[in-house]
């Protein structure tokens, strides 16, 4: 696909994978109209952070998913929706499981009922391994079941179900991409790997939750790959697509891992108030990723020690946009 000129609308652009997808759309050529949730400082997250050259060219549009006319309106003229908006905390789940649900839930139907009015190529509904659980056998391919471990999880089965209804009941062009566990520059130390890192470069040890589980861990520049390649494909319509390794590593290797790469040797502690609750924590994930590679030509290209560098190095660089030791849901 020639990208050059193509309207897209990316939602969630302010956030980490959405950032990163919304400069590589630039890079491309495309005419990219950022969705940002609206706050009164006028804060367009990590949109800030994209090459200054790329971000004039963009448009910025600040509202709220949960409201049907600020989708709708944001959605107007545009070619190819990406939507990977929604609150992604599974902690703050726990506390707010209502505004997570409603946000993540209703603000999807509210980008595919658009759908059926603006009638754009192609949406990208952004899924999560989450939705699988704890891996009942692995790796994990697309007909593994749903499993909501965590009110977060539920709301993206709801939301990843929804689309496929959309799909069925009123032909709107829906894929689905399901990423396993990405990281990379730009990421927020809610997630494990800049937690990690942020506490091995400035404190005495490292405090995680839960040690024992494994993950799937995907570099973020081949997870924005197969977002636009799930744009071009007319094979992918109506499927939901891993987006992963096909590898997992335990919290604990992965630590000892990113330690040896800093060149530190530090004491890792399990701390209580970081675990998730008993029959919340999903102990396993490792995607299968050959549906992704069947239909979208797609596998990832980055190994983790390269792109656990990378994010090291971008993460020494930015160290000032950390809360070094908070945990943060």
């Amino acid at each position: 696909m020639n990208w050059s000129g193509t309207r897209v609308l990316v939602t969630g652009a302010g956030g980490f994978i959405g950032s990163t997808l919304a400069e590589e759309l630039l890079r491309l050529g495309a005419r990219v109209r950022a969705f940002v949730r609206y706050n009164s400082r006028g804060d367009t997250g990590l949109l800030s952070t994209i090459d200054p050259e790329l971000a004039t060219s963009m448009e910025i549009v600040a509202g709220d998913l949960r409201d049907p006319a600020a989708v709708a309106g944001a959605m107007r003229d545009v070619a190819v929706v990406f939507h990977l908006g929604a609150l992604i905390a599974i902690p703050y789940s726990y506390v707010h499981p209502r505004e997570v649900i409603e946000t993540n839930v209703l603000g999807t139907v509210n980008v595919l009922e658009a759908a059926r009015i603006t009638k754009p190529s192609r949406v990208i509904h952004t899924s999560t391994s989450e939705v699988y659980g704890t891996a009942l056998y692995a790796p994990i391919d697309e007909k593994h079941p749903l499993q909501g471990q965590s009110p977060y999880s539920a709301s993206k089965i709801g939301a990843d179900k929804a689309a496929e209804s959309y799909y069925r009941s009123f032909g709107v062009p829906v894929v689905t991409v399901r990423p396993f566990n990405t990281y990379g520059p730009r990421q927020s130390a809610r997630a494990v790997i800049p937690t990690i890192i942020t506490q091995a470069l400035s404190l005495p040890q490292i405090t995680l939750g839960a040690l024992r589980p494994t993950r799937d861990l995907t570099y973020v520049t081949d997870t924005v790959a197969g977002f636009i390649a799930a744009a071009t494909s007319d094979a992918a319509l109506g499927r939901e697509i891993n987006l992963g390794t096909n590898n997992e590593i335990s919290v604990a290797d992965l630590a000892k891992k990113i330690l040896g790469i800093i060149g530190r040797s530090l004491p890792v502690v399990s701390s209580d108030d970081r675990k998730r609750p008993e029959k919340s924590e999903v102990e396993r994930l490792r995607s299968d990723n050959a549906l992704a590679l069947e239909l979208l030509r797609w596998s990832p290209k980055v190994s983790l020690d390269e792109g656990l560098t990378q994010t090291i190095r971008w993460i020494e660089q930015n160290l000032g946009r950390y809360r070094v030791g908070t945990y943060q849901v």
